[in-house]
């Protein structure tokens, strides 16, 4: 090899060997970079701290609202165009994601928010019965043979018992999961549950004592049971739990708590436990059935109520059985009145949903939040005799024969 190409190659080791041993510069962090991610986290540090803290002063319902609704064309109140129902004087009424669903003597019919008919279903009913948990309604005939199931704005299940059979309730939770009691020959009750697709996936038949009523837990891993009869000698209202895996018609009761010794109105299971509301009591039990906590009036009237609120219970309660004199009292789980507030004006609906209460009297609504502070309120209800609160704020106002939505502005 020519000496001067050896010679050249060995200047150019020489110099890779050179820089290589040379310090290297080392580059210097943008300042007003690092100040900019400081100032950032700094920001969303407070950010957070700032929701945690100040969670329920803020409310982000008017912005469901404005997507749920937007479409909607309404007055300058917040109402928006009357829609006619067809019902009667025994009509029930549940929410179904934004939609009002009726239940009457001659038939279950669904209606949007501009009344458009959905569901039309012509059945007799002598003592009709609507409830709604998430995106799946029920209509049924208390003390009669037939079940509907409405669910994405159409008829989903249908349930018919035989003559000698009767359902005296049934009940369904967020999931879709469907709960009814009926009345068996041979048996004092029977609770069967269903899953969300209306499957039957377990059933309780007791010979012993009277089965009243029954709620799914929110995750439909258990079944509250309400039964009266005889413990001990005395009689007593009892709520067992049995789960909804595996377990057949002699299950025995894997948790048991007592309610009192007094007839049991309603019974509903919301993400805080088991509400139970008696003539003179309402109780509050945990996911095991041990009692939190109870509140009595039994020195008061029951003149309404709703165990629909986040975690509470509302109380219309009179010192007089007539009269407009009475007390709007919101109960906590531990037992405790949470808010009281006298009203000397005829109330014709209460109702709860989350964290708001709607008091509907002669021609003004008031929607409070569970502290009792007054969130909106709407003068000039046109003739409104019952109102349906939802979770996001707004309230369906009902008429004996329209309908119509409300929008707190």
């Amino acid at each position: 090899m020519p000496r001067h190409i050896i010679s050249n190659k060995a200047h150019r080791l020489n110099e890779d060997k050179n820089a290589d041993s040379a310090p290297r510069k080392e580059k210097r962090p943008n300042i007003v970079l690092r100040l900019l991610a400081f100032l950032l986290t700094v920001v969303m540090v407070l950010g957070a701290i700032f929701l945690i803290v100040n969670y329920d002063k803020l409310n982000f319902d008017s912005i469901k609202r404005w997507f749920t609704y937007r479409n909607l064309e309404r007055g300058d109140s917040g109402q928006a165009e009357s829609f006619p129902f067809d019902g009667d004087g025994t009509s029930t009424f549940a929410s179904l994601d934004g939609d009002l669903l009726v239940c009457s003597t001659t038939g279950v019919r669904l209606y949007s928010a501009r009344g458009q008919v959905y569901v039309d279903r012509t059945v007799p009913r002598a003592h009709p019965v609507a409830v709604a948990a998430g995106s799946t309604a029920l209509a049924y005939d208390a003390g009669g043979q037939t079940l509907l199931a409405c669910r994405n704005r159409e008829e989903a299940f249908t349930l018919e018992l035989a003559e000698d059979e009767k359902v005296l309730s049934a009940d369904v939770n967020g999931r879709g999961w469907m709960v009814t009691v009926t009345q068996e020959s041979g048996y004092k009750g029977v609770v069967t549950v269903y899953d969300d697709q209306f499957q039957p996936q377990m059933q309780v038949s007791l010979s012993s004592r009277f089965i009243m009523d029954a709620a799914l837990s929110p995750d439909s891993g258990t079944v509250a049971v309400l039964t009266m009869g005889l413990t001990d000698g005395a009689f007593t209202s009892q709520v067992e739990l049995y789960p909804t895996a595996g377990g057949g018609s002699d299950a025995s009761p894997q948790a048991t708590g007592t309610v009192g010794s007094q007839v049991i109105l309603d019974m509903t299971w919301d993400d805080n436990g088991i509400w139970a509301l008696g003539e003179d009591e309402v109780y509050h039990l945990d996911a095991s059935a041990a009692l939190t906590g109870s509140y009595s009036y039994s020195d008061r009237y029951l003149k309404g109520f709703s165990l629909a609120g986040d975690g509470t219970a509302v109380l219309l309660l009179g010192k007089y059985r007539a009269g407009s004199t009475a007390d709007l009292v919101v109960v906590d789980a531990q037992g405790e009145a949470r808010a009281t507030l006298a009203l000397d004006e005829q109330v014709l609906s209460i109702s709860a949903a989350g964290r708001y209460i709607s008091l509907l009297t002669a021609d003004q609504l008031d929607i409070y939040d569970q502290d009792l502070s007054v969130y909106h309120s709407l003068e000039g209800t046109q003739s409104a005799r019952k109102a349906l609160q939802r979770s996001d704020g707004s309230v369906l106002l009902i008429g004996n024969d329209t309908a119509r939505v409300y929008l707190p502005q």
